[in-house]
């Protein structure tokens, strides 16, 4: 993280990307990556014009359930459970694994990103 100094004299820090990271959580790239996957999905939902009825039906949940996921609370679900989610509305999800750079000093990264 940098600090940098904001014409009001107020400290900003630098983000590393991680939110939950920053906030010092355990399992702060778990988090991160259940975030991601619930934003994909309320994306999704979204793209497909469907209602929060709609979509309940669709991913087998309850519409409270759809909407805390619309909401970006993805409490009580797994990441295993919001990729199955996922392929219920037809988006593959793709997982590469491959060795990290020598030149990399930190542990190894989750991306999630938006095939084109």
């Amino acid at each position: 993280m940098k600090i940098k100094k904001a014409t009001n004299k107020i400290p900003v820090v630098e983000g590393s990307g991680n939110v939950f990271a920053d906030l010092g959580l355990r399992d702060a790239e778990d988090l991160r990556l259940k975030a991601e996957l619930t934003r994909q999905i309320g994306n999704r939902i979204k793209m497909l014009g469907l209602t929060q009825v709609e979509a309940a039906g669709r991913l087998a949940l309850k519409q409270p359930d759809v909407s805390r996921l619309v909401n970006g609370r993805h409490t009580g679900f797994s990441v295993h459970r919001l990729i199955a989610l996922l392929n219920r509305l037809e988006v593959d999800v793709e997982i590469v694994i491959r060795p990290r750079g020598k030149t990399s000093g930190h542990r190894g990264t989750i991306r999630v990103r938006q095939a084109v």
